[in-house]
């Protein structure tokens, strides 16, 4: 592997605040095949992370969402620190947690109605209980985007539609929604790699 690789994964990590002597096996692969990709990662990171529509705060609380979904807890502590840095509190980053939770429990039974060929489940109850959408810490409109960002990382098409629907009503910008899920594609794609 060359210093030029061996510097870009390093950098990667260091932005990403995770300790650049640790080994991830794929990521290391990446370098020692000089995939320019690893450049393209922080660069799509960076971006997506430094949305103008998007707080840094909100950013963090993003990313923390997708890297707790795919189980990432390499990640997720790297978000929660800069989560915390940018200004959210233990109440927020909790929050995150359980909306990600209740999130993927939605997304499941949501895309099973969808899926199934029996429309009969469509008009059945859910009978589970969501408290936390009435009143979140975070606010309506970014629990909301929370939502779809998590609903679209796990392919729930009738989650992306309700969550979508409702940021409209809340009046929320399409340039906010798109870099938010930007955001979710980028930090789901570097689960792949570094968990």
């Amino acid at each position: 592997m060359t210093n030029e690789f061996q510097e870009a994964k390093e950098s990667l990590l260091s932005y990403l605040k995770l300790d650049a002597q640790r080994t991830f096996p794929e990521l290391e692969a990446m370098a020692a095949g000089e995939s320019k990709f690893i450049r393209d990662m922080k660069f799509n990171l960076r971006a997506t992370l430094e949305s103008e529509h998007l707080s840094r705060k909100e950013a963090y609380l993003i990313a923390l969402a997708v890297a707790t979904n795919q189980n990432d807890q390499v990640l997720a502590e790297g978000f929660t620190k800069s989560a915390v840095e940018n200004g959210a509190s233990e109440k927020e980053i909790a929050e995150i947690h359980a909306c990600t939770s209740l999130l993927s429990t939605n997304n499941v039974l949501y895309r099973f109605r969808h899926f199934a060929s029996e429309k009969k489940y469509e008009t059945m109850h859910a009978r589970l209980k969501m408290t936390l959408m009435v009143n979140p810490v975070i606010g309506k409109e970014f629990f909301e985007l929370v939502s779809l960002v998590v609903s679209a990382v796990n392919g729930c098409e009738t989650c992306v539609n309700s969550h979508e629907q409702s940021l409209q009503n809340l009046g929320t910008s399409h340039d906010r929604i798109f870099d938010a899920i930007r955001l979710g594609a980028v930090v789901r794609g570097i689960t792949a790699v570094i968990y």
